[in-house]
């Protein structure tokens, strides 16, 4: 699981190299639908910018997941495995908010060693 395709200032992960190399699925997690507009802005700004907005693009389809409340779905891309099947990891993962455990956790961990504590927004 990711938590979006992008880190660190619009560093891409390519989910769809990744699968290939590590034979592992990849399920991106997301709170809100991309606005690709905006992104395309932003990355006028950076090298390669073609290159890193089309590895975005690829990343797959977005479909919207519903964990915690009905009223407000999470939205995830899935390479490597049914989308279906994705959808019910990411349910059954959402235990405790509307975002998946490992990443709740992965981001509490995060930012406890780099501010020495969370504010718990994974």
């Amino acid at each position: 699981m990711l938590d979006g395709v992008t880190y660190a200032g619009f560093n891409v992960v390519d989910i769809q190299q990744v699968v290939t190399e590590t034979t592992k699925p990849v399920i991106v997690v997301m709170r809100h639908t991309p606005d690709f507009d905006e992104i395309k802005k932003a990355l006028a700004h950076l090298p390669e910018c073609e290159n890193r907005y089309q590895v975005i693009k690829r990343a797959g389809r977005i479909t919207p997941v519903v964990t915690k409340d009905v009223d407000k779905p999470i939205y995830i891309q899935v390479c490597g495995m049914d989308i279906a099947d994705a959808c019910e990891i990411v349910r059954l993962t959402s235990t405790r908010s509307l975002i998946p455990e490992p990443l709740r956790v992965a981001h509490l961990i995060a930012t406890g060693i780099v501010q020495g504590e969370s504010r718990g927004r994974a």
